[in-house]
Protein backbone atom coordinates (compact mmCIF):
# COMPACT_ATOMS: atom_id res chain seq x y z
CA UNK A 1 0.00 0.00 0.00
CA UNK A 2 1.04 3.52 -1.03
CA UNK A 3 0.35 7.07 -0.18
CA UNK A 4 0.85 10.66 -2.65
CA UNK A 5 1.40 13.40 -1.85
CA UNK A 6 2.00 16.16 -4.03
CA UNK A 7 2.25 14.01 -6.90
CA UNK A 8 5.50 12.23 -4.52
CA UNK A 9 4.67 8.13 -3.95
CA UNK A 10 5.71 7.13 -0.48
CA UNK A 11 6.40 4.16 0.23
CA UNK A 12 4.19 1.71 2.54
CA UNK A 13 7.98 0.98 4.23
CA UNK A 14 10.23 1.43 6.92
CA UNK A 15 13.95 2.09 7.74
CA UNK A 16 15.60 0.00 10.05
CA UNK A 17 17.98 0.72 12.19
CA UNK A 18 20.45 -0.61 15.22
CA UNK A 19 21.29 0.49 18.20
CA UNK A 20 25.21 2.67 18.76
CA UNK A 21 26.82 4.41 21.64
CA UNK A 22 27.40 7.78 21.25
CA UNK A 23 28.69 11.14 22.80
CA UNK A 24 28.95 15.05 21.84
CA UNK A 25 31.95 17.22 22.10
CA UNK A 26 32.36 20.52 22.56
CA UNK A 27 35.10 22.29 20.21
CA UNK A 28 36.28 25.75 20.71
CA UNK A 29 38.68 28.06 19.55
CA UNK A 30 40.04 31.95 18.95
CA UNK A 31 37.64 32.28 16.25
CA UNK A 32 34.57 30.05 14.27
CA UNK A 33 36.98 29.53 11.53
CA UNK A 34 39.63 27.07 12.98
CA UNK A 35 36.44 25.86 15.85
CA UNK A 36 35.06 24.68 12.30
CA UNK A 37 38.86 23.71 10.84
CA UNK A 38 38.59 21.60 13.97
CA UNK A 39 35.61 19.91 13.59
CA UNK A 40 35.91 18.78 9.57
CA UNK A 41 38.71 16.99 10.58
CA UNK A 42 38.04 15.35 13.48
CA UNK A 43 34.55 13.93 11.96
CA UNK A 44 36.67 12.93 8.46
CA UNK A 45 36.65 9.54 7.36
CA UNK A 46 33.74 8.76 9.84
CA UNK A 47 30.74 7.68 7.14
CA UNK A 48 30.24 4.31 8.44
CA UNK A 49 31.41 1.80 11.08
CA UNK A 50 31.46 -0.89 7.88
CA UNK A 51 34.96 0.25 7.08
CA UNK A 52 35.45 3.80 9.51
CA UNK A 53 35.22 3.19 13.13
CA UNK A 54 32.67 5.45 13.62
CA UNK A 55 29.97 7.82 12.56
CA UNK A 56 30.43 11.46 12.97
CA UNK A 57 28.95 14.52 12.11
CA UNK A 58 29.07 18.29 12.76
CA UNK A 59 25.55 19.08 14.68
CA UNK A 60 26.24 22.84 14.69
CA UNK A 61 27.88 26.33 15.42
CA UNK A 62 28.15 27.50 18.95
CA UNK A 63 28.18 31.33 19.62
CA UNK A 64 30.47 32.15 22.51
CA UNK A 65 27.60 32.57 25.12
CA UNK A 66 27.08 28.38 24.55
CA UNK A 67 30.41 27.36 25.06
CA UNK A 68 32.43 26.69 28.36
CA UNK A 69 35.28 29.11 27.57
CA UNK A 70 33.31 31.73 26.12
CA UNK A 71 34.59 31.55 22.36
CA UNK A 72 33.10 30.48 19.47
CA UNK A 73 32.76 26.99 19.32
CA UNK A 74 31.17 23.55 17.13
CA UNK A 75 29.34 20.60 18.19
CA UNK A 76 30.75 17.57 17.21
CA UNK A 77 28.91 13.88 17.28
CA UNK A 78 30.14 10.39 17.51
CA UNK A 79 28.49 7.25 17.19
CA UNK A 80 29.88 3.63 17.43
CA UNK A 81 28.77 -0.05 18.20
CA UNK A 82 30.72 0.06 20.61
CA UNK A 83 31.82 2.26 23.95
CA UNK A 84 35.31 0.80 23.78
CA UNK A 85 35.26 1.69 20.15
CA UNK A 86 34.33 5.01 20.66
CA UNK A 87 36.63 5.94 23.28
CA UNK A 88 39.11 4.85 21.10
CA UNK A 89 37.88 7.20 18.25
CA UNK A 90 37.48 9.81 20.54
CA UNK A 91 40.74 9.77 21.84
CA UNK A 92 42.70 8.99 17.96
CA UNK A 93 40.43 12.36 16.50
CA UNK A 94 40.81 14.53 19.33
CA UNK A 95 44.64 13.61 19.65
CA UNK A 96 44.83 14.31 16.03
CA UNK A 97 42.77 16.60 14.56
CA UNK A 98 41.65 18.80 17.54
CA UNK A 99 45.17 19.28 19.79
CA UNK A 100 46.93 19.66 16.67
CA UNK A 101 44.45 22.68 15.31
CA UNK A 102 45.75 25.72 16.53
CA UNK A 103 43.94 27.70 19.63
CA UNK A 104 41.09 24.50 19.84
CA UNK A 105 40.15 23.68 23.20
CA UNK A 106 37.79 20.74 23.52
CA UNK A 107 34.77 19.85 26.24
CA UNK A 108 32.19 17.30 26.74
CA UNK A 109 29.14 18.23 25.27
CA UNK A 110 26.87 15.20 27.23
CA UNK A 111 27.31 14.81 30.87
CA UNK A 112 25.07 11.72 31.81
CA UNK A 113 26.33 8.76 31.07
CA UNK A 114 29.69 6.54 30.81
CA UNK A 115 32.51 9.06 31.38
CA UNK A 116 35.16 7.73 28.84
CA UNK A 117 38.89 9.45 28.56
CA UNK A 118 38.39 12.90 26.49
CA UNK A 119 41.88 14.95 27.57
CA UNK A 120 42.71 12.41 30.10
CA UNK A 121 45.37 10.46 28.47
CA UNK A 122 46.52 13.48 25.92
CA UNK A 123 47.40 15.54 28.67
CA UNK A 124 50.91 13.04 28.38
CA UNK A 125 51.63 14.90 25.51
CA UNK A 126 52.76 17.82 28.19
CA UNK A 127 55.81 15.44 29.08
CA UNK A 128 55.34 16.78 32.58
CA UNK A 129 54.30 20.15 31.98
CA UNK A 130 50.81 19.91 32.20
CA UNK A 131 49.23 20.91 35.04
CA UNK A 132 45.17 20.30 36.04
CA UNK A 133 42.48 22.48 37.66
CA UNK A 134 39.02 21.20 38.75
CA UNK A 135 36.17 23.62 38.05
CA UNK A 136 33.06 22.48 40.34
CA UNK A 137 33.85 19.29 40.60
CA UNK A 138 35.50 18.90 36.41
CA UNK A 139 38.57 18.13 35.99
CA UNK A 140 40.74 20.03 33.21
CA UNK A 141 43.92 19.93 31.38
CA UNK A 142 46.08 22.57 30.76
CA UNK A 143 48.42 21.17 28.09
CA UNK A 144 51.44 24.16 26.78
CA UNK A 145 51.93 24.06 23.21
CA UNK A 146 53.06 26.69 20.70
CA UNK A 147 50.56 28.66 20.80
CA UNK A 148 49.61 29.17 24.10
CA UNK A 149 47.77 25.93 26.54
CA UNK A 150 45.65 23.19 24.81
CA UNK A 151 42.69 23.17 27.37
CA UNK A 152 40.30 19.90 27.40
CA UNK A 153 38.19 18.15 29.72
CA UNK A 154 39.12 15.33 31.79
CA UNK A 155 36.10 12.74 30.30
CA UNK A 156 33.22 12.84 28.29
CA UNK A 157 29.84 11.47 28.57
CA UNK A 158 28.79 8.38 25.97
CA UNK A 159 25.13 7.40 25.89
CA UNK A 160 22.84 4.92 24.08
CA UNK A 161 21.81 6.13 20.52
CA UNK A 162 19.98 5.00 17.33
CA UNK A 163 22.17 4.73 13.97
CA UNK A 164 21.30 4.19 10.33
CA UNK A 165 17.51 5.77 10.20
CA UNK A 166 17.31 6.28 6.35
CA UNK A 167 15.27 7.59 3.35
CA UNK A 168 15.40 6.64 -0.29
CA UNK A 169 14.90 9.65 -2.75
CA UNK A 170 13.92 8.42 -6.21
CA UNK A 171 13.88 10.97 -8.68
CA UNK A 172 13.77 11.25 -12.76
CA UNK A 173 17.56 12.73 -12.78
CA UNK A 174 20.63 13.39 -11.17
CA UNK A 175 19.66 16.96 -10.70
CA UNK A 176 16.19 16.57 -9.21
CA UNK A 177 17.77 13.64 -6.67
CA UNK A 178 20.27 15.91 -5.60
CA UNK A 179 18.21 19.25 -5.26
CA UNK A 180 15.72 16.96 -2.94
CA UNK A 181 18.33 15.45 -1.05
CA UNK A 182 20.03 18.89 -0.11
CA UNK A 183 16.89 19.91 0.54
CA UNK A 184 16.07 16.93 2.60
CA UNK A 185 19.59 16.81 4.47
CA UNK A 186 18.98 20.63 4.98
CA UNK A 187 15.94 20.01 7.18
CA UNK A 188 17.56 17.83 9.13
CA UNK A 189 20.22 19.92 10.23
CA UNK A 190 17.97 22.63 11.41
CA UNK A 191 17.13 19.79 14.41
CA UNK A 192 19.21 18.56 17.76
CA UNK A 193 20.95 15.47 18.08
CA UNK A 194 21.46 14.16 15.09
CA UNK A 195 23.76 14.31 12.28
CA UNK A 196 24.02 12.81 8.79
CA UNK A 197 27.64 10.93 8.83
CA UNK A 198 28.31 10.81 4.41
CA UNK A 199 29.62 13.69 2.15
CA UNK A 200 27.43 16.72 2.53
CA UNK A 201 24.71 14.32 4.43
CA UNK A 202 24.10 12.25 1.19
CA UNK A 203 25.48 8.48 -0.22
CA UNK A 204 24.86 7.14 -3.28
CA UNK A 205 26.60 3.65 -3.23
CA UNK A 206 23.70 2.30 -1.00
CA UNK A 207 24.19 -0.77 0.55
CA UNK A 208 22.75 -4.15 0.79
CA UNK A 209 24.07 -7.04 3.85
CA UNK A 210 26.47 -10.00 2.25
CA UNK A 211 27.45 -10.10 -1.37
CA UNK A 212 28.54 -12.57 -4.37
CA UNK A 213 31.94 -12.58 -3.06
CA UNK A 214 32.69 -13.86 0.02
CA UNK A 215 35.06 -11.53 1.52
CA UNK A 216 32.73 -8.41 1.40
CA UNK A 217 29.53 -8.12 3.75
CA UNK A 218 28.04 -5.22 2.04
CA UNK A 219 27.77 -4.85 -1.56
CA UNK A 220 25.57 -2.51 -3.44
CA UNK A 221 21.74 -2.29 -3.51
CA UNK A 222 21.20 -3.40 -6.84
CA UNK A 223 17.27 -3.11 -6.54
CA UNK A 224 18.17 0.45 -6.71
CA UNK A 225 20.25 0.95 -9.15
CA UNK A 226 18.76 2.41 -12.48
CA UNK A 227 21.45 1.32 -14.69
CA UNK A 228 20.31 -2.45 -14.26
CA UNK A 229 16.42 -1.94 -14.31
CA UNK A 230 15.31 -4.80 -16.37
CA UNK A 231 18.27 -6.87 -15.43
CA UNK A 232 17.69 -8.07 -11.43
CA UNK A 233 14.74 -9.59 -10.42
CA UNK A 234 13.65 -7.67 -7.61
CA UNK A 235 14.20 -3.63 -8.67
CA UNK A 236 12.79 -1.75 -6.73
CA UNK A 237 12.33 1.14 -9.33
CA UNK A 238 10.23 2.07 -11.74
CA UNK A 239 11.26 3.40 -15.44
CA UNK A 240 10.95 6.36 -14.78
CA UNK A 241 13.73 6.56 -11.72
CA UNK A 242 16.72 7.40 -13.35
CA UNK A 243 18.75 8.26 -9.66
CA UNK A 244 18.29 7.60 -6.39
CA UNK A 245 20.21 9.19 -3.57
CA UNK A 246 19.93 8.31 0.16
CA UNK A 247 20.42 10.25 3.21
CA UNK A 248 20.99 8.20 6.39
CA UNK A 249 20.37 9.35 9.99
CA UNK A 250 21.78 8.88 13.91
CA UNK A 251 20.65 10.63 16.34
CA UNK A 252 20.85 10.26 20.10
CA UNK A 253 17.21 8.89 20.58
CA UNK A 254 14.96 7.33 18.72
CA UNK A 255 12.80 10.60 18.57
CA UNK A 256 15.79 12.26 17.65
CA UNK A 257 16.07 10.16 14.52
CA UNK A 258 12.11 9.87 13.95
CA UNK A 259 12.04 14.09 14.04
CA UNK A 260 14.66 14.05 11.36
CA UNK A 261 12.93 11.55 9.09
CA UNK A 262 9.37 13.56 9.45
CA UNK A 263 11.34 16.51 8.56
CA UNK A 264 13.46 14.98 5.09
CA UNK A 265 10.10 13.64 4.21
CA UNK A 266 8.17 16.86 4.45
CA UNK A 267 11.07 18.73 2.37
CA UNK A 268 10.66 16.23 -0.50
CA UNK A 269 6.91 16.62 -0.60
CA UNK A 270 7.65 20.38 -0.74
CA UNK A 271 9.60 19.89 -3.80
CA UNK A 272 7.06 17.43 -5.14
CA UNK A 273 6.86 15.19 -8.84
CA UNK A 274 6.83 18.73 -10.19
CA UNK A 275 10.94 19.30 -8.95
CA UNK A 276 11.45 15.71 -10.61
CA UNK A 277 10.72 13.91 -7.39
CA UNK A 278 9.23 10.35 -7.73
CA UNK A 279 9.08 8.49 -4.87
CA UNK A 280 9.96 8.38 -1.26
CA UNK A 281 11.07 5.04 0.36
CA UNK A 282 13.63 3.28 2.55
CA UNK A 283 15.91 0.91 3.32
CA UNK A 284 15.30 -2.55 5.61
CA UNK A 285 16.65 -6.18 5.83
CA UNK A 286 13.24 -7.35 6.90
CA UNK A 287 13.33 -6.33 10.52
CA UNK A 288 16.82 -8.60 10.89
CA UNK A 289 19.19 -5.58 11.19
CA UNK A 290 17.74 -3.70 14.15
CA UNK A 291 15.23 -3.10 16.62
CA UNK A 292 13.54 0.97 15.30
CA UNK A 293 11.70 0.26 12.76
CA UNK A 294 10.46 3.88 11.37
CA UNK A 295 7.40 3.39 9.18
CA UNK A 296 7.16 6.44 6.85
CA UNK A 297 3.14 6.45 6.54
CA UNK A 298 3.62 7.28 10.15
CA UNK A 299 6.12 9.66 9.67
CA UNK A 300 3.76 11.52 7.20
CA UNK A 301 3.18 15.11 7.75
Amino acid sequence: MTAQHNGVVIDDSFAEAFPMKATRILITAHNATWAMNAAVSATGFATSVIACGCEAGIERTLGPDETPDGRPGVSVLIFSMSGKELAKQIERRVGQCVLTCPTTAVYAGISEGEAVALGRNLRFFGDGWQISKVIDGVRYWRVPVMDGEFVAQETTAVTKAVGGGNLLFMATDVDAALAVSEAAVAAMKRLPNVVMPFPGGVVRSGSKVGSKYASLSASTNDAYCPTLYGLVDKTQITPDTRCVMEVVIDGLTEADVAAAMKAGIQAGIGIGRAGGLVRIGAGNYGGKLGPFHFHLHKLLP
